[in-house]
């Protein structure tokens, strides 16, 4: 056999190998991600899991959809649903244009919640009925289907950036903020373009001591960018496994695998286009003391259309009361 032929046999072998390689850690991820998503499944106790502002179901495969992310402090409350929810991001996706909507919903924002009949806070509403409660009130507040929900505490977000060795991001002004462990001033950064670990990204993620419930909005959304495109980058592939450990264990949604499969398509058909939305209104203290942010009523009506239409629905009439007299 010739010098030429032994090279090209050992190059086949070489990509065959490769490629048996690939299917096998490809059929091994299916099968991680499969049993993580079976075991953190959670149905919320919707009529068939349909949201009341749907007339049909949907599916991620054939229709537009919504997923509301839920972040919840780390601990035992969490279980009992008792905890408040800490960030709140409703995404829409439409299929046809292959883009996603992604709203920041202020934490502190003064909403009606149905859970318990009267308005206050919206990251009340997970202490009162976890994320059923939840995603009735985004509902209610916003009239947009919120057809999946996936919540995740702090220990995913922490586990999911360490996973992928970190991010760079620049960090906009110094801060000293508490761990996941709620450790005081136990992250201090300083302003500039830099490294950050798990820790310092949730900090940075958190803070709200020298800007506002919106800025606050957009630097998250701007991390939750910065680590997408990490984990979709080349180099993190091959990490994958450890991505999915650190959310799945951290994790409870209602989505299952079948529906899962059906998100792929926005990667396969290409670029994925992500608009970030945000809510104008003010922070001030009302009556009871107690501060909040009240979202600009022409603002709320803005993005429910913008949604609505994303979603490729009808627009939303509001109810208004008229006198007989």
């Amino acid at each position: 056999m010739s010098r030429k032929k032994k090279i090209i046999i050992t190059l086949l072998v070489i990509v065959g190998l490769a490629f048996t390689a690939i299917v096998g850690y490809a059929a091994y991820l299916y099968n991680e991600a499969n049993n993580l998503v079976s075991d953190a499944h959670e149905d919320i106790g919707r009529e068939n899991e349909k949201s009341t502002l749907r007339t049909k179901d949907v599916d991620p495969v054939d229709d537009h959809v919504s997923i509301l992310f839920i972040g919840v402090d780390s601990g035992e409350e969490i279980e009992n649903n008792k905890s408040r929810s800490d960030a709140l991001l409703l995404a829409t996706f439409n299929k046809d244009s292959n883009t996603v909507k992604l709203l920041s919903i202020p934490r502190d924002s003064y909403v009606y919640i149905p859970e318990v009949g009267y308005s206050t806070k919206i990251n009340h509403a997970h202490a009162f009925g976890g994320a059923r409660a939840t995603v009735e009130t985004v509902e209610e507040f916003l009239n947009v289907p919120v057809d999946y929900y996936v919540r995740v505490n702090f220990n995913a977000f922490v586990d999911l950036v360490e996973a992928i060795d970190g991010i760079w991001y620049n960090v906009p002004y110094e801060i000293s903020e508490p761990n996941s462990g709620n450790k005081r001033d136990s992250i201090h950064l300083y302003p500039g373009y830099q490294h950050l670990d798990g820790e310092e990204t949730l900090a940075l993620a958190r803070t709200r001591k020298h800007d506002s419930d919106l800025q606050r909005g957009r630097r998250q959304q701007e991390i939750l960018m910065t680590i997408a495109d990490e984990v979709l980058s080349t180099s993190s592939l091959l990490k994958l496994d450890d991505v999915m450990t650190a959310v799945g264990k951290n994790m409870s949604t209602n989505l299952k695998m079948p529906e899962i499969r059906g998100f792929f398509s926005y990667a396969l058909d290409g670029d994925i286009k992500v608009d970030t939305l945000n809510l104008d209104g003010i922070g001030d203290y009302m009556d009871d003391g107690v501060w909040y942010f009240q979202v600009d009523e022409e603002s709320r009506q803005e993005i429910q259309e913008m949604l609505r239409r994303h979603l490729d629905l009808e627009p939303f009439v509001e109810e208004t009361f008229q006198s007989p007299y």
